[in-house]
């Protein structure tokens, strides 16, 4: 490994000398003195070269080339770090070429497209602020699986292609396979189940999902990472939604400890059905475009008035009605036309769809006769449920969504590492 400090250790080398490596954030030449911004991930460094050092102040560089750099540390009251890094020597360890984006913010940076941004997706996650992204990815994550383990969840890994599609046949990526057709998973629900009726009584795994949406929205992609949990014995649907929501609390936990979010979430997360909620929104003149489900526009008001009301960014919409809803969710047993589901919207966002799932097969069966599946086509996933299963539920999480939310991103796609849309394959 090439031996250097790291750029946030410099302050406990005052007055000593040092080796940095990084980018070239930003140059600024004043004749006889320039002067160098270097960035090492979120940190960065002023670099002051003198022309004194004659082979360093006339070496060629140029902005987003990667140097190694010799030189004396030094206090200042002239940058925000409070240091600075007298050169005596510059390596160029790799020589850029002229940026087509810019980098530095203050470059004009964010008045790039998107779309041309994403085309030099490698450059563009050189700015600070998206390394912050995908920190706030990791602590979020980290929070979410620590409390999931520390209830006895396992991890699981299930495969993307299947025989046949993992919901209604609808909207699925299709590929050869051999001298047959597979699908890409749009979710691994069917394998989660598959888990519980395997005797995992609590799992949890994180994978891609695919969906062949021909959506162009800003909360949208083809393929994404998800979260997703199941877990048995469940008395009903609100036990999804309770467990969702401690390990989501814990991954905000996480964001809170590592400095990259203000606040802990300390208020319960608000729960109120579809019809309330249409109800709620109906009282405030808000249209319904949707009878059996929100549209995007009723989920932003939502949520804007439950944060009003209880000053909660979380809201759980439940019991949606069957239409809205696949076969293998649970009926109400007092009112067969509403699933125990439950969609989890946060700042006016859904974030999550969940259940408690059928797990009685003749009831399965005939839930999906009545939505007009084929039950030819399904039996793979109905065998699981022949040999005894017990009761129980999960949800499906977009922590992309999250992410996006949290750190208030115009799209979903700035929050992907490369996302993919229905014009987008590369990079």
């Amino acid at each position: 490994m090439l031996k250097h400090t790291p750029l946030p250790e410099l302050n406990n080398f005052l007055d000593q000398e040092v080796v940095v490596v990084g980018f070239v954030h930003a140059i600024r030449d004043q004749g006889k003195i320039k002067f160098i911004r270097l960035r090492s991930e979120n940190s960065s460094i002023q670099l002051v070269v003198l022309n004194n050092h004659v082979k360093a102040f006339n070496q060629t560089i140029s902005l987003e080339s990667v140097i190694s750099v010799s030189g004396l540390v030094k206090a200042t009251k002239q940058t925000k770090e409070g240091i600075e890094l007298e050169v005596y020597d510059i390596q160029v360890l790799s020589l850029a070429d002229t940026l087509p984006i810019p980098v530095a913010a203050e470059k004009g940076a964010g008045e790039v497209d998107i779309a041309n941004r994403l085309d030099y997706r490698w450059l563009d996650l050189r700015r600070p602020e998206n390394h912050r992204i995908f920190q706030v990815w990791t602590k979020l994550e980290e929070g979410f699986r620590s409390n999931l383990l520390g209830q006895g969840f396992t991890q699981i890994y299930s495969p993307s292609l299947m025989s046949t599609a993992s919901e209604s046949g609808a909207e699925v990526f299709e590929v050869k396979y051999f001298d047959t057709k597979a699908y890409l998973a749009q979710s691994p629900q069917f394998y989660k189940q598959m888990a519980i009726a395997s005797g995992f009584e609590k799992v949890f795994m994180v994978g891609p999902v695919f969906r062949a949406e021909p959506s162009f929205t800003t909360r949208h992609m083809t393929e994404f990472t998800g979260w997703d949990f199941e877990f048995a014995y469940i008395e009903s649907h609100h036990d999804v939604m309770d467990m969702e929501e401690a390990a989501l609390k814990s991954g905000f936990s996480a964001l809170k400890k590592a400095g990259l979010i203000d606040e802990e979430i300390s208020i319960p997360f608000i729960r109120l059905s579809l019809l309330d909620a249409k109800i709620k929104l109906s009282n405030q003149g808000v249209p319904s475009e949707k009878k059996h489900d929100l549209s995007p526009v009723e989920e932003r008001e939502l949520c804007t008035t439950i944060k009003e009301e209880t000053g909660s960014d979380f809201v759980f919409v439940t019991d949606y009605p069957i239409e809205a809803r696949p076969f293998y969710h649970m009926r109400h047993a007092n009112n067969p036309n509403l699933t125990k589901s439950f969609d989890l919207l946060y700042k006016g966002v859904e974030i999550t769809t969940g259940a408690q799932r059928e797990h009685r097969i003749n009831i399965l069966e005939s839930q999906a006769r009545e939505k007009g599946m084929d039950l030819d086509a399904l039996s793979n996933y109905l065998n699981f449920f022949r040999f005894g299963c017990p009761p129980h539920g999960g949800a499906g999480i977009g922590p992309g969504r999250i992410v996006t939310q949290i750190m208030s991103l115009k799209s979903v796609k700035e929050a992907a590492f490369l996302p993919r849309d229905v014009k987008r394959l590369s990079p």
